[in-house]
């Protein structure tokens, strides 16, 4: 009997040490693939994703400092306006003006406990930024396996994460302060005729506003960099949990400790008694199904609101304190330099004439956008030669031009563009020189001056545009060419 049960005993000891190590070797190759993951995100990507939010960052910084400083410039007019009218008044209203913009100035450089006090929340930038940190807290538990200049790297890329998440809430309150400081100073001058200093100052604002607009719209859409690292983390298991707890979603909305346990849902009322209460208050309701009532409602409701916020971001954000221009807004001011160039192709022909034959000109155009209503630019052309009819088809190389332009909106699709053009046509110049036509100091080249009319339109994602000018430079031109010129093009 005690042989029995030393036996028993000794094999449930066995059993139970298997069991422990097949667990175990689990854990183990659950440690190994997860450091693969790991080891697997390209360093470039993380070099690059580093290197783009860093310039974001410096990017916002740099444009809250060029706004603030025209503030500044724009108080200091206010102020010595006043002071023609009201020295006194002018000196204790604008006492601490420096001292605030100072102030502001290091709110936008200040990048501490901003993230613990949240109030503007992007989604992609919370994921990328908890994936990073979730990356980094699982390499530095598995005991080497992923290099040390991973590690550092993705410690440096939460840190620029962070850093952005900070500057944006510190713009968004620092434009809510500027808006607030405007109201005050309008309020006590309103006996003072300053129309035209607050107008500027309301200029101001709102471009800032509608340039953070635009770095939250550019943080939110769907990037490849970003979808190419949050692809690879979506794929381990642990990562979901972490992110529930860890991001910073979770830090503004906790979730209990007990949540999805039955001690969670002690003390809630269940849809059965909300059903019973609703039908009870709602009975006899236009004579309505109490359900059908309350759900014609929710849908009225929601379309109301749904109309509300479109007026809202027509308006130009989505903040309850934002600023309402009183002005037409440039919606060109708050872009780059590199985003208000507009590339662009076209193509015109010319019939022969005595000494020249028919002809193409093939231009691309380089243009920079003043405002929505009107562009400036340069150009380039060359002109191909195509003989003299179609029984005497010749491709020869005719000259080149130079090209200036200027477009301003009309009414609708319909634009106002004139140019000046200089072409080189060197084989027309030998012609003349050949021929002994006086006065003529370089034949070779040809002066345009244009006006006219084009109309663009968009086929797909291109802006196509027909125009129509006027050379009136041509009756003086050797020998004269057609006065009006049909050009058919695209813009990028």
């Amino acid at each position: 009997m005690p042989m029995l049960k030393y036996l028993f005993f000794g094999c449930l000891w066995l059993y139970s040490n298997q069991t422990y190590l097949k667990a175990q070797v689990g854990i183990d190759t659950l440690v190994q693939q997860q450091a693969q993951q790991v080891a697997q995100l390209p360093d470039k990507l993380i070099g690059k994703l580093d290197e783009k939010y860093g310039k974001m960052d410096s990017k916002m910084e740099q444009s809250t400092t060029k706004m603030l400083k025209r503030m500044q410039q724009q108080e200091a007019k206010l102020k010595s306006k006043l002071a023609k009218l009201d020295s006194n008044k002018a000196k204790q209203l604008f006492a601490n003006s420096s001292k605030y913009y100072e102030g502001l100035q290091a709110k936008i450089k200040d990048k501490t406990g901003k993230v613990q006090q949240l109030n503007q929340y992007i989604p992609k930038l919370d994921s990328l930024s908890t994936a990073t940190k979730f990356l980094e807290g699982t390499g530095s538990k598995l005991n080497g396996l992923i290099p040390t200049a991973k590690l550092d790297q993705l410690k440096q890329l939460n840190g620029k994460l962070s850093n952005v998440q900070s500057s944006i809430q510190s713009a968004g309150e620092i434009r809510k302060l500027l808006s607030e400081r405007k109201q005050q100073l309008q309020e006590a001058l309103k006996q003072y005729h300053f129309g035209k200093q607050f107008k500027n100052m309301n200029k101001e604002i709102f471009y800032y506003q509608e340039q953070l607009k635009a770095y939250k719209n550019l943080l939110q859409d769907k990037q490849k960099l970003e979808e190419k690292a949050l692809q690879l983390v979506r794929e381990l298991p642990a990562f979901k949990t972490f992110m529930q707890q860890n991001s910073w979603l979770a830090k503004l909305f906790p979730m209990p400790s007990n949540y999805g346990t039955a001690a969670a849902l002690e003390g809630l009322q269940t849809r059965a008694s909300i059903q019973n209460e609703l039908t009870q208050r709602l009975a006899g309701v236009g004579g309505a199904n109490p359900q059908q009532y309350l759900n014609g409602q929710v849908q009225v409701a929601k379309k109301e609101l749904d109309a509300l916020k479109n007026k809202v971001n027509q308006a130009g954000g989505e903040d309850a304190d934002m600023e309402i221009p009183n002005f037409k807004p440039n919606q060109q001011k708050t872009k780059s330099f590199w985003q208000r160039l507009e590339y662009g192709f076209n193509i015109q022909s010319q019939k022969s004439n005595q000494l020249l034959p028919s002809t193409s000109d093939l231009a691309a155009t380089l243009g920079y956008k003043l405002s929505d209503k009107s562009t400036i630019g340069i150009g380039s052309s060359y002109k191909i030669g195509w003989g003299n009819g179609f029984r005497d088809i010749r491709l020869s190389s005719q000259g080149i031009g130079l090209r200036s332009f200027i477009d301003v909106r009309l009414k609708g699709s319909i634009w106002i563009t004139g140019g000046y053009e200089q072409n080189y046509l060197p084989a027309l110049g030998e012609q003349l020189e050949g021929l002994g036509v006086p006065d003529l100091t370089n034949p070779s080249w040809q002066a345009s001056g244009l006006v006219g009319l084009s109309k663009k339109y968009t086929i797909g994602k291109k802006t196509h545009n027909l125009q129509l000018l006027w050379d009136f430079s041509s009756y003086r031109q050797i020998p004269r060419t057609e006065p009006l010129k049909f050009r058919v093009g695209f813009k990028l």
